[in-house]
């Protein structure tokens, strides 16, 4: 069905719905004769005869807005939390794809770094903040559990089920430890297939798993038994939330340059580790003495076939020549860019050439720090020393774990009638803004109403079904990234994965806790808490030092999931604890 077609359905139930119905009133008075009463036959008053509802309206729901519909019965808040809960996933897919076409004007930086996370956790903030804002403080302390929820489950899932799934549709080969993109000649293996990502989408678990401080200091009152400084704490919590906030959003949005400049430095290395390689191979091996010293006769005599006109200066022709015979293939070098470099590591006399003493030199400083970085590792049966290709080796993977150079580009592309695609974008977030914002406070009351109705727990209904409809779109889009089975897309899919968990525990959790401070409520959220710290810092903790995943690791994060809800259940259903 299309969603056309279901929002028709929806209206049209809507306004049936919203008119007043009602039904015979059937006495419970026994029958003089002993028969079954058919429910009128004893009546004496005329007026029994009207059809009346059985309860009245005001005691039985309350309508949203004074006119959305409402219901006591499992089905009809069924209905409604389906019907909601889809106008939640179409506002969460409006707000997604009007940032996509923000990004395609705008670029990152400030609206990539910005503002694109924050409108991820729109919903999610919607819903948590009608939560606690409804009725009287009681009402709030009741219906917060749903925020809770919400906010623990939409946690969980997208650090279990979807970061498993994305594992399982974005599996690779694996040869040496690193994914080969757009193969899958391994099946399911578990541990020759998987997903390789680069350094920046490690340095993102662990901004992820930092996040979860606020959680802590909200905690530290209960953990010590305290009552007398849990509105304090929820204060400090509140004010660190929001400097991670601001702090996480300045780093997004200078993430790109910083990026930049990294992968600047790393193809600089590059360069040196090469014409390193390139220098010692012509030397037959002796670059260095028998002390593993710079052998300096030896540079001398390489700096004279560099020097083509033997004029006793290398110049940037000559220099751009030894770079083109080098042939750095693994890497998309600019290579006037690496001559300008080599120049100004080289030319201390600033006269744009590179003098046989500025040569020696240069060479020696760029042996000793190859030296540092690769170790002096002795080669067997050579006399020399094999650090230059271990320094070449880590240098070629430290390029390849900072991803391509596509990644930091902050250059968009001129697209088709930009004008056109600003007002559609901005009118996509303005629709999906709108509702979120209509219809997160009905499908919290009916989540509410289902809870009573069928005395389940409104944080479990929560915990499970209104993230799969906050978070479906980031689901649907990271599953399709995932799938092109790429490194740059596997490390932008899980960057966003652990970008979105991390706005849910700065942002979400800000608005959370100046609900609970601005209203009085009470923080009794124990086991909550201690499946998102558990969650986070496991799959952070996995994320945070390794860049490879064998396809054995979805099995970690779907194990996770019915964990954190058994915890959950077992810490407050069976314990008591709070």
């Amino acid at each position: 069905m299309t969603s056309k077609h279901f929002l028709f359905l929806f209206f049209f139930i809507f306004c049936f719905s919203s008119f007043p119905s009602h039904a015979r009133f059937i006495t419970g008075r026994p029958s003089p004769t002993g028969l079954v009463s058919d429910g009128i036959s004893t009546v004496k008053n005329l007026p029994y005869l009207l059809l009346k509802p059985p309860v009245s309206a005001e005691e039985s729901c309350e309508q949203s807005y004074g006119f959305l519909p409402c219901t006591t019965t499992v089905l009809g808040n069924m209905f409604l939390i389906i019907v909601y809960g889809y106008l939640m996933y179409l506002a969460a897919t409006y707000l997604s794809y009007g940032s996509e076409l923000l990004l395609e004007i705008l670029g990152p930086g400030i609206v990539g770094g910005l503002f694109l996370p924050m409108l991820g956790a729109l919903p999610d903030a919607m819903l948590i903040l009608v939560s606690g804002l409804s009725g009287t403080a009681e009402t709030a302390q009741s219906q917060v559990s749903v925020g809770m929820g919400l906010l623990a489950g939409s946690t969980v899932m997208l650090l279990t089920v979807i970061w498993g799934s994305c594992i399982i549709v974005g599996r690779c080969d694996l040869h040496d430890s690193v994914a080969i993109d757009g193969t899958n000649t391994k099946g399911f293996n578990l541990k020759e297939s998987g997903v390789s990502t680069d350094i920046w989408t490690c340095y993102a678990a662990r901004i992820m798993a930092i996040s979860v401080i606020p959680f802590l200091i909200v905690q530290l009152p209960q953990a010590l038994s305290s009552t007398s400084g849990r509105h304090l704490a929820v204060l400090i919590a509140l004010i660190i939330s929001l400097l991670m906030l601001v702090s996480y959003c300045v780093y997004q949005v200078f993430q790109p340059w910083i990026q930049r400049r990294r992968l600047a430095f790393a193809k600089h290395k590059h360069v040196i580790s090469g014409i390193l390689r390139h220098l010692k191979k012509h030397a037959l091996g002796r670059l260095l003495t028998d002390d593993g010293e710079p052998d300096t006769e030896i540079i001398r005599k390489l700096f004279e076939t560099i020097d083509e006109n033997h004029d006793g200066g290398l110049s940037p022709s000559e220099l751009r020549a030894l770079i083109i015979g080098i042939r750095f293939e693994e890497i998309d070098l600019d290579q006037d860019d690496a001559v300008s470099k080599v120049i100004a590591d080289f030319d201390t006399s600033r006269d744009n050439l590179v003098q046989e003493d500025e040569f020696v030199e240069g060479i020696m400083k760029w042996i000793n720090e190859a030296k540092q970085t690769g170790g002096a590792y002795l080669e067997s049966n050579a006399g020399t020393f094999k650090f230059i290709d271990h320094f070449h080796q880590q240098t070629k993977r430290e390029h390849a774990l900072l991803g391509s150079e596509e990644q930091s580009d902050e250059v968009v592309e001129n697209v088709e009638n930009p004008r056109w695609i600003s007002i559609k974008a901005v009118l996509m977030l303005l629709l999906g803004t709108l509702i979120a914002a209509a219809f997160a406070d009905p499908l919290v009351d009916a989540v509410d109403n289902f809870s009573e109705a069928t005395s389940i727990p409104s944080f479990f209904i929560s915990f499970i079904v209104l993230p799969l409809a906050t978070n479906s779109s980031e689901a649907v889009s990271a599953i399709i990234f995932a799938s092109r089975k790429k490194q740059r897309t596997a490390s932008l899919t899980f960057s966003e994965l652990y970008g979105a968990v991390t706005m849910n525990n700065v942002l979400c959790l800000s608005v959370f806790l100046a609900l609970v401070y601005v209203r009085g409520l009470t923080w009794d959220f124990s086991s909550e808490v201690l499946v998102i710290l558990i969650v986070c810092v496991v799959m952070g903790a996995f994320a945070s030092f390794r860049t490879t995943f064998p396809l054995w690791t979805c099995s970690v994060a779907y194990i996770l999931y019915p964990f954190s809800l058994g915890l959950v259940y077992v810490l407050d259903y069976v314990f008591g604890w709070s």
